[in-house]
């Protein structure tokens, strides 16, 4: 896309020669495409173009894009480049490590051109609320809105959650109420100190909402004193969970709340 007149500029890193010029070709005339068939090369691209995404292959020999995010956030002068990951890897664990990485998005291949713009498009979109990792989508599975000022937060639990359910994300809380207008989750995740609004300023907006009257609220918090954490439960979260969680306990108490949710209802 044109920032002032200016095309941002990508480097597309992957092993097969093939992917390579299809993706520059369908890229080239709303990006300046670099294309590197290995990390060396990308490395060697770097040193004379400071690219405003890099697009990494996950499995490639040599030097994998495991090692290469590593190697890019280690270094302050590649740090702050958003990397997105395009990968037929589809197991939670990879896409997990992925994000802890660092990923800013993972597009998994095969997949459609347009799919791989809205993803480059939204890592520079502050605002933005959609779903950043494509994937399979179940709109049967349980909803789960997750509101953290961290993007890296959200990706994780993103990542540690989208199995087995349904997962929005919201950087901005000062958004919820109008977001609520469009998603009705099943359970909510809320950091528990945000810079503008913190999460047990939210219970408040949600519980007016007559759908989201006894829906299940656990918060993210660093702080976890008694005094903070009475507060929150006098207010209406159900429980809570220390940064930073282990995923499978954060699973475990998700699915806790919404089999009680649901044994109430009944």
């Amino acid at each position: 896309m044109l920032m002032d007149g200016v095309r941002r500029k990508v480097i597309y890193v992957d092993d097969v020669n093939f992917g390579l010029m299809t993706v520059k070709d369908r890229l080239k005339d709303r990006y300046a495409v670099f294309l590197a068939q290995s990390v060396h090369i990308m490395f060697d691209i770097l040193r004379h173009v400071k690219p405003d995404v890099i697009l990494l292959d996950l499995q490639m020999p040599g030097i994998d894009g495991y090692q290469a995010i590593e190697q890019l956030k280690a270094n302050p002068v590649y740090a702050d480049i958003p990397v997105i990951f395009v990968t037929s890897q589809k197991d939670r664990e990879s896409l997990l490590k992925c994000v802890t990485l660092g990923a800013a998005a993972i597009v998994a291949k095969p997949f459609a051109v347009e799919r791989l713009m809205d993803a480059i498009e939204d890592v520079f979109d502050p605002s933005c609320t959609k779903n950043m990792f494509d994937g399979l989508d179940d709109d049967d599975k349980p909803r789960i809105l997750a509101v953290d000022d961290v993007p890296s937060m959200l990706r994780t639990i993103n990542y540690a959650l989208r199995d087995k359910y349904k997962v929005y994300t919201l950087p901005k809380p000062e958004m919820l109420k109008k977001y609520l207008n469009t998603v009705t989750p099943d359970l909510f995740l809320l950091d528990y100190k945000m810079p503008t609004i913190s999460g047990i300023d939210l219970i408040p907006i949600i519980r007016e909402f007559p759908e989201h009257k006894d829906t299940p609220i656990i918060f993210l918090t660093s702080e976890g004193t008694a005094d903070n954490l009475t507060a929150a439960i006098a207010i209406g979260a159900c429980d809570y969970i220390l940064k930073p969680f282990e995923p499978n306990m954060l699973r475990e108490k998700i699915e806790k709340h919404l089999k009680r949710g649901s044994s109430e209802a009944e």
